[in-house]
């Protein structure tokens, strides 16, 4: 088996991405390598290849929504073996000994690989992982669709099932973009009464279409203030600032606003809005492997899909700049065309 790998790669911030092959060498017992079929192109991404976050090194490999085939696997691998078609998402390791790994919250573990972080990732045409975060596919999800399940599905999902939303719920969605159009799909086939807060007017039809029972807009006080003590759990995938204490306000007692967006402005919060009604304020990154798991699971039997563009992979520029344009509806992914 060959260890070298053919990707497309940053070579620098800001720098258009351009063919590049790499050794991955010996693979590991406890990994598979995955051929890639398609990768999904998240704003996770762009964050890498610009180095937003200060965690990059260039050549960079990006890509974390993966969708592939098994072909090959170590001799300690459990769960997949080779001919599996499984997905791969933000993270690609843990070390299985810690107590958050033996507690289930793999996510949380303090060694967690991530696929793009010190290492490469997807825009490849193959990419490897800890066996325990290649999930398997199951047949009724397409390739083409799945991969932005395992960052913005994923995302969205996690915290429904780890804050115990119920069916009976009154749920709001802030943001109705890559993982909003995901979460309004989720709640709905939830059971849940799902409000969608947008700014963009265009977008209320297609929220509804998508499992919204309301629309509201996210910049709009007098309806903000009419939902007040309304809502049991409102879930923030945006990256805006918005006008926190009324969202604080429309919650019910008991109440939770929840973030999963990366909103860059620091949230002002004053105690006694959350002491008299026992509300929270709270956030979480992506799922365990198991949590994975039940979403996929989840998706299949409910046809829950994100809504996607392709490109192939030899077109990545054009890809990415479709993404950064803010055009794109709702997640782009790419299709593996490297020979």
């Amino acid at each position: 088996m060959s260890s070298l790998i053919k990707a497309y790669a940053s070579f620098g911030k800001g720098q258009p991405l351009r063919p590049h092959e790499y050794d991955a060498g010996p693979l590991r017992s406890d990994q598979v390598e995955i051929k890639v079929s398609h990768c999904g192109l998240c704003h996770s991404d762009l964050s890498m290849l610009d180095n937003d976050w200060g965690l990059s090194s260039y050549p960079l490999v990006a890509g974390h929504e993966v969708v592939g085939t098994v072909t090959a696997a170590g001799p300690t691998v459990k769960r997949v073996k080779v001919g599996d078609r499984v997905g791969l998402g933000w993270f690609s390791g843990s070390c299985l000994s810690c107590p958050q790994c033996l507690g289930g919250d793999h996510n949380l573990c303090a060694a967690v690989e991530s696929t793009v972080v010190g290492r490469h990732g997807g825009f490849a045409d193959r990419v490897r992982c800890n066996w325990e975060w290649a999930t398997p596919l199951p047949a009724a999800l397409g390739s083409v669709s799945a991969g932005p399940l395992f960052c913005g599905g994923i995302t969205v999902f996690n915290p429904i099932v780890q804050f115990g939303v119920r069916p009976t719920d009154r749920v709001g969605v802030v943001g109705i973009g890559g993982l909003g159009h995901l979460a309004l799909q989720f709640l709905n086939k939830w059971g849940c009464e799902v409000v969608a807060f947008t700014s963009s007017e265009s977008k209320r039809a297609e929220a509804r279409r998508l499992g919204a029972h309301q629309t509201v807009g996210s910049a709009d006080k007098d309806q903000l203030k009419k939902l007040g003590g309304s809502l049991d759990f409102i879930l923030v995938t945006a990256n805006v600032t918005l006008p926190w204490d009324l969202f604080i306000g429309a919650l019910a007692p008991k109440g939770r606003l929840h973030f999963v967006g990366a909103v860059l402005e620091p949230v002002p919060v004053a105690a006694f809005s959350l002491i008299g009604g026992q509300k929270s304020v709270s956030g979480s990154p992506l799922g365990s492997p198991a949590t994975t798991t039940r979403m996929i699971e989840f998706c299949a039997r409910h046809q829950i899909a994100p809504i996607v563009e392709t490109f192939p992979m030899s077109r990545i520029n054009d890809a990415i700049e479709r993404l950064r344009s803010g055009q794109a509806r709702y997640r782009v992914v790419l299709e593996n065309d490297l020979s």
